[in-house]
């Protein structure tokens, strides 16, 4: 198997969590996973320290002890840092973990979990989300469909001429129901696709990432990106559609 150069041998990671035993045996684990783990016992410091740090990603608690997780999260992505951001939480309710990606959460994982678990989706989406800033290849590829322009190499995207800004995850998945255009796509094809591991079911993830699609491209009406109950999405195959 070829060694995946997308990912440092050991990436770095903030824990987010207040200051206490279980959080230090976080940190201690993911360390001998083979991460560069330091633990961020306060929300208010989480700015300063990716800024300072330059961190692969965030491992982010819902609940820190000055601040709101989704709080905390939204921060990052008003000051403009699109660093991943993996929210840890015992909720399990759809609307929580759909508001915590709404903020700009790019994963949510729920206690107990895994740390072999926790480990494949930060990988995975260290991954993503370094490939998206991966120098544009001599030919760039370009897919279109019914006003929908997408550049593989440069990562850019523009609806009906205008230039849309997808994060990393959301741009994955619009590649693969553009490079699929006129297929219906099942839900479970993308989660393996786009987050490069099996999410035990939780298709909501898709849907709200579907959402955020369809929010940003100005899609209401369903023009571009359609449901089909039961079955999955499919894009409506118009490569004239600019």
């Amino acid at each position: 198997m070829n060694p995946d150069f997308s990912v440092p041998e050991h990436p770095s990671v903030l824990v987010v969590e207040d200051a206490s035993s279980t959080s230090d045996m976080l940190a201690m684990a993911l360390r001998f996973l083979g991460f560069d783990a330091h633990l961020v016992p306060m929300g208010t410091e989480v700015i300063h320290e990716v800024r300072q740090r330059q961190p692969d990603a965030v491992l982010l608690d819902l609940v820190v002890p000055d601040l709101d997780g989704t709080e905390v999260c939204g921060r990052l992505r008003a000051a403009g840092i699109d660093t991943p951001v993996i929210f840890l939480s015992a909720r399990t309710a759809v609307e929580d973990k759909c508001h915590a990606l709404a903020v700009g959460g790019d994963d949510y994982v729920t206690k107990p979990f895994d740390l072999t678990e926790v480990s494949a989706r930060i990988r995975a989406l260290v991954r993503r989300a370094r490939g998206a800033v991966r120098p544009a290849p001599a030919s760039s590829r370009r897919l279109r469909a019914a006003g929908v322009e997408l550049d593989e190499g440069t990562h850019e995207v523009w609806r009906h001429g205008t230039a849309v800004q997808l994060s990393a995850t959301e741009f994955a998945l619009l590649k693969l129901l553009l490079e699929n255009a006129g297929q219906v796509i099942s839900k479970a094809h993308i989660l393996d696709t786009v987050w490069n591991y099996g999410f035990q079911g939780e298709s909501g993830v898709v849907e709200t990432y579907v959402y955020y699609l369809r929010r940003k491209l100005g899609d209401s009406g369903q023009s571009l990106i359609r449901t089909v109950r039961g079955a999955g999405y499919i894009v409506h195959a118009d490569p004239m559609g600019m």
